[in-house]
């Protein structure tokens, strides 16, 4: 889960009260994030305020980049062809399973006794 905030100002940038350089693990990262912001000119008009939690490095990655595109789509209509042609305003909807009544998990059974 991510939140962001952006605002009218020079392309600062942090992620949990931290640069992005030292929250993620690599740069192919940090460009992943930022590519909403690349695509539509904008990494040096908007200052970026992230807070991300649940998940790993990379799942928070992904719940970020689609909050800034959600963000800027807000900020400037005019930006969500660009977006949405480039996959950003997509969702990852995969989710954990439930757990099945009866059952030790959501696809575990317990064991099979012929006698």
């Amino acid at each position: 889960m991510a939140r962001v905030r952006l605002r009218p100002g020079t392309g600062k940038w942090l992620v949990n009260n931290r640069e992005p350089e030292n929250y993620f693990c690599s740069v192919a990262v940090k460009s992943y994030v930022e590519q909403p912001m690349q695509l539509t000119d904008t990494l040096s008009k908007f200052d970026v305020m992230a807070k991300a939690s649940g998940g790993g490095i990379f799942g928070q990655a992904g719940a970020m980049r689609h909050a800034i595109a959600r963000a800027l789509t807000s900020a400037d209509q005019s930006l969500r062809d660009v977006l949405k042609n480039s996959g950003c305003l997509t969702r990852d909807s995969r989710m954990k399973e439930r757990k099945k009544a009866g059952q030790p998990g959501a696809r575990k059974r317990f064991q099979f006794s012929k006698r």
